[in-house]
């Protein structure tokens, strides 16, 4: 019989390790054939500065969290909320987390050259509004938001609620200030798209 709690034990650590890679890859990658980072952090001691380093900071805990939680019992020390540790949501945890993951490769793969992590100055590029961005103005944040919401499940927990409400404060506070920025970058064109399309659904 299928073991649901080791599974998604060894799923989340699987799942976070991949991730740190690809994209930790991804960044270099780009860097080596551009010579152009494609993340920008925003001035230090911004708002925006603050938002990524709280990012970093938690994306980093979850994977020593889910990596550690193979080896050592500190499922004690996280909070496990036992009411919602149950085979089902467990599952539908896993799933959602690679709806979140094929969801962010889609978008990720619709912008191509265009991909920025943060708020980029750069107005030569085109404003995308189709594909994703023709359901939605931030389809890369909904995505990230829905894995938050699949290491809760997968992992129901103090620690993982901490996690996703941090997560979505977060988000939202940079795609507000991203919209900004696009507005003052693309002018009306930005404006007419944000009253066609809505920030999130």
């Amino acid at each position: 019989m299928l073991d649901i709690e080791l599974l998604s034990r060894h799923f989340l650590a699987f799942y976070f390790v991949f991730i740190a890679v690809h994209y930790s890859s991804t960044a270099m990658g780009l860097v080596k054939r551009t010579d152009y980072s494609h993340i920008s952090y925003g001035k230090k001691g911004s708002a925006t500065w603050w938002v990524r380093q709280t990012f970093n900071f938690f994306r980093a805990l979850i994977l020593i969290v889910c990596v550690a939680r193979i080896g050592f019992p500190i499922d004690p020390w996280l909070g496990v909320i036992d009411l919602l540790y149950h085979p089902i949501l467990l599952s539908l945890g896993m799933v959602t987390l690679l709806l979140s993951l094929g969801f962010v490769s889609y978008t990720h793969a619709y912008m191509r050259q265009d991909w920025r992590s943060g708020i980029d100055s750069d107005n030569q590029r085109p404003l995308l509004t189709k594909g994703p961005f023709a359901r939605s103005r931030n389809p890369m944040f909904l995505a990230i938001m829905l894995g938050q919401l699949g290491l809760f499940l997968t992992l129901p927990s103090v620690f993982t609620l901490l996690c996703l409400i941090t997560g979505v404060v977060m988000i939202r506070l940079q795609a507000g200030k991203e919209e900004v920025a696009l507005a003052a970058l693309y002018g009306e064109d930005y404006q007419r798209y944000q009253q066609q399309v809505n920030r999130w659904l």
